[in-house]
C-alpha cells in the first residue's frame, strides 16, 4: 500500500507491506522496521529502533490530527491512486502536480517545459499494465515540470507540474 502523507506542509511517501507481525515501511524511500499493535480505537503502540512510541488520531474539525507522545501534527492522508486525490493535489500557489496512479513507463512526452498549455490538453501518455494513458493537463497553464520520455514511475511520482 502506498499513501501520500501531507504532514503540515510537507509531503511525504510511505510505502507499507506486511511482514508477519511487523511491517515494513519506506518513508521517503528510507526503509524502516515498524512493529505495531492497535492498542484501542485511534490509538497504535510503534516500536522501532529499540524505542515505544504511543500514536494516537483524533480530529479537529475537518483537519486530522496525529498524537506522538505529547506532540500534535496536522496531517493529511490520500492514496495517489484516487481521483479524488489527484483533484486535490493543487498546491495554494496554484500548480497542479500531476502523479502517476499505478507504476509505468513513460511512452511519449507530448509537452515541453515552459509550454503554455490548454485545459485537457494531453501532456504525457504512460503505459502501466498493458494500457497507454493520456494524462492531460488539469487546466490553462504553464508546464513548469516534465518527466522524461523512457522513464519508469511508481504510483504517487510527480509526472507534471502545471502553473
Amino acid at each position: 500500500m502506498i499513501v501520500k502523507i501531507n504532514v503540515g506542509d510537507n509531503p511525504h511517501r510511505v510505502k507499507l507491506e506486511r511482514d508477519g507481525q511487523e511491517w515494513r515501511c519506506e518513508l521517503d524511500g528510507r526503509l524502516i522496521q515498524v512493529r505495531a499493535q492497535l492498542v484501542r480505537r485511534d490509538v497504535m503502540s510503534l516500536i522501532t529502533n529499540g524505542k515505544t512510541y504511543e500514536v494516537k488520531r483524533d480530529q479537529l474539525g475537518k483537519q486530522a490530527r496525529i498524537w506522538i507522545e505529547h506532540s500534535p501534527y496536522v496531517v493529511e492522508l490520500s492514496d495517489p491512486r484516487s481521483l479524488a486525490s489527484r483533484t486535490r493535489n493543487r498546491s495554494t500557489s496554484g500548480n497542479s502536480r500531476l502523479l502517476a496512479s499505478m507504476p509505468g513507463k513513460i511512452l511519449r512526452v507530448l509537452a515541453t517545459e515552459m509550454e503554455q498549455v490548454e485545459a485537457g490538453q494531453a501532456l504525457i501518455v504512460v503505459e502501466a499494465m498493458k494500457m497507454q494513458n493520456e494524462i492531460k493537463s488539469p487546466g490553462k497553464g504553464i508546464v513548469r515540470q516534465l518527466v522524461s520520455e523512457g522513464t519508469y514511475v511508481n504510483a504517487g511520482d510527480v509526472l507534471a507540474i502545471v502553473e
